[in-house]
């Protein structure tokens, strides 16, 4: 993904993907590695992914592109089929329909 030149460094509603500065792409391109390596069965697809990070964005939980409740990296719990969101009532739920769920 390209980053936005004019992103800011700092921004409380913002994923990491949207800030600029040398340490939030460093933590970006890490985030993205520990995405890289959830196991592609446990991954939520593009469309899944999209439509929880734009829940996030809207939540007052979010800071710097990490959730105040649980201190995830919303890219990441996203990313992952089997995480759900922490708020009460949650944005976002982890998929049920999702064959080896236990939750």
């Amino acid at each position: 993904m390209t980053k936005d030149i004019h992103a800011p460094d700092f921004c409380l509603r913002c994923l990491l993907r949207e800030m600029r500065g040398q340490e939030a792409e460093s933590l970006f391109a890490e985030i993205q590695e520990w995405i890289r390596a959830i196991p592609e069965s446990y991954r939520a697809d593009g469309k899944t992914v999209n439509m929880r990070l734009n829940a996030c964005r809207t939540c007052p939980q979010l800071a710097e592109g990490v959730c105040k409740l649980c201190g995830c990296y919303v890219e990441y719990r996203a990313a992952h089929v089997l995480r759900n969101c922490p708020d009460l009532p949650p944005r976002w739920d982890a998929d049920e329909s999702w064959p080896g769920n236990t939750v």
